[in-house]
């Protein structure tokens, strides 16, 4: 049996504790062929290599080629994440085209508590993102209501939290 290497032995040792290993595809579009790789460099450099629960990151990033007026790139990444709530907050963040996962081959376990954080985290992006749209297509009177209404969720869904914790006795 061959001797693991570095990456091998790091990667084994996270997807053993929760970690997952995935290929991610990313795509930008210019009219000029030379700001595109730039752009990917940044992404997978300075951006993906940076996020909270990246373990390693590194890509291979494709010729640009000309489609229609635009110049069109893409960029495989792969990408090792300490658990699947980094994974799917880049996901949002980034937006990629595709992912493949890799590792762990069969199954994904996760606790309650982590679940629970995804789920959280699936629900307030899903609140910024619906508020961003909100701000750029209603009227300022009416965005106002819906912004009170958002203060108002926040506010019952933290008492019903805390409500929840004090029946549990976790307080």
């Amino acid at each position: 049996m061959a001797k693991k290497n570095e990456v091998d032995a790091v990667t084994d040792e996270h997807v053993a504790n929760g970690g997952v290993l995935v290929k991610m595809y990313f795509d930008v579009q210019d009219k000029e062929p030379e700001r595109l790789q730039p752009l990917l460099v940044d992404l997978i450099n300075n951006r993906l290599l940076k996020e909270k629960g990246v373990v390693y990151c590194f890509g291979k990033i494709a010729e640009p080629m000309k489609s229609n007026d635009y110049y069109v790139t893409s960029a495989t990444v792969t990408v090792l994440f300490t658990g699947l709530h980094p994974l799917i907050n880049v996901v949002f963040n980034y937006a990629p085209m595709a992912i493949e996962l890799i590792k762990p081959e069969k199954e994904f376990h996760m606790n309650t508590a982590e679940l629970q954080s995804v789920l959280l985290d699936l629900s307030s992006v899903s609140v910024t993102y619906s508020r961003y749209m909100l701000e750029r297509i209603m009227k300022k009177e009416d965005l106002d209501q819906v912004r009170k209404q958002i203060e108002n969720r926040a506010a019952i869904g933290k008492k019903v939290i805390e409500d929840s914790k004090k029946g549990e006795g976790k307080e």
